[in-house]
């Protein structure tokens, strides 16, 4: 049975305790590119990046990614076989972690990979702008969906939701960039993992790790600060946490 959509009613300034931890994990190249400007090119890390990504997700309550990613790869968020599951288990949690798709207008393709495997709960985070006909299919599609805003999503009241009804304590976010920028701009991110692959794909138009609308001024740049930094091979696998000054506040 799936629950009805919910509309947000969270305060505006939620609580540490009512917030889960959210982390980012993105790769990109050596000019900072995350997908060729046609995005044909989507994947080009190592076999030791793609181990990297299904180690964090065994230490994820849920998976995070928006539509686009989803319709133009074939990807599921699954945990990666049976060693991340035990993982997974050896961690605490569940061995498949929720599936969490953002869509602000509600323009999810139906016939995308991640909807043939139902071996976790796939829940779509949207808006009002998505309206009666396209909700009615995000339902048929969904566990559950939650209504964040009127015309963008508020991730504040999103992370209230995902940790009040659905246990998310970890939230793990694998882009697209402008998911991200929102992610980064709502002051709701702890820290960044960045994997930091020898190549150059160019193009002006090229994804990076956060698109979007950006800030205007470099006061409002999000602060980071280098946790570590490991070489593996010719790629650098870097962490950052977000400064306290630049997330959002919290009593």
């Amino acid at each position: 049975m799936k629950p009805s959509a919910r509309k947000n009613s969270s305060s505006k300034f939620p609580r540490t305790r009512d917030l889960p931890f959210v982390f980012i994990n993105m790769a990109m190249t050596a000019d900072g590119k995350t997908a060729s400007a046609n995005r044909a090119i989507s994947t080009f890390g190592s076999k030791r990046d793609h181990d990297h990504l299904y180690e964090l997700r065994a230490t994820a309550d849920a998976v995070m990614c928006g539509a686009r990613t989803i319709d133009l790869n074939p990807v599921q968020l699954g945990s990666g076989g049976r060693k991340y599951e035990q993982l997974r288990v050896k961690n605490g949690l569940a061995p498949f972690s929720l599936r969490v798709i953002v869509s602000g207008s509600g323009s999810i393709n139906p016939r995308a990979e991640i909807f043939k495997h139902r071996f976790s709960p796939i829940l779509i985070i949207t808006t009002e702008r998505a309206g009666p006909r396209k909700l009615k299919v995000l339902r048929k599609l969904a566990d559950d969906v939650f209504i964040g805003g009127n015309s963008e999503v508020d991730f504040r009241s999103v992370l209230v939701w995902l940790k009040s009804k659905w246990k998310v304590n970890r939230l793990l976010c694998e882009g697209g960039g402008e998911l991200n920028d929102a992610l980064f701009r709502a002051k709701v991110v702890n820290e960044l993992h960045l994997t930091l692959c020898p190549k150059i794909l160019g193009g002006r138009n090229a994804a990076t790790i956060a698109d979007g609308l950006g800030v205007r001024h470099l006061a409002d740049a999000t602060k980071l600060k280098l946790q570590s930094a490991k070489r593996h091979g010719d790629e650098i696998f870097l962490r950052f946490v977000v400064r306290p000054d630049h997330r959002i506040w919290r009593a």
